[in-house]
């Protein structure tokens, strides 16, 4: 079993089923907009105490491996419950 597999989970009763890093509520699609924004991993890291490096390495592995699904996952949070705005 990969690190990405192991570290990486998907519940359809935790954050609507969005993979997240291991039984957290810290969604990958989230940590990876962080990064978009400009956010260092460190800067990341401060952000979220409870995760380590390997997290941070694992959820850029699971999103080069699913790319499509996470941005689909961001850009439906950026839309929201009305979609979005123009």
């Amino acid at each position: 079993m990969s690190t990405t597999t192991s570290w990486i989970s998907r519940k359809p009763d935790r954050c609507g089923g969005d993979a997240c890093v291991r039984d957290s509520r810290i969604p990958v699609w989230g940590l990876v907009n962080y990064r978009r924004l400009g956010a260092s991993d460190e800067l990341i890291l401060t952000a979220y105490p409870s995760l380590c490096p390997a997290d941070l390495e694992a959820a850029w592995a699971y999103y080069a491996a699913n790319t499509a699904e996470i941005d689909k996952a961001i850009e439906e949070n950026e839309a929201g419950e009305d979609g979005l705005v123009e």
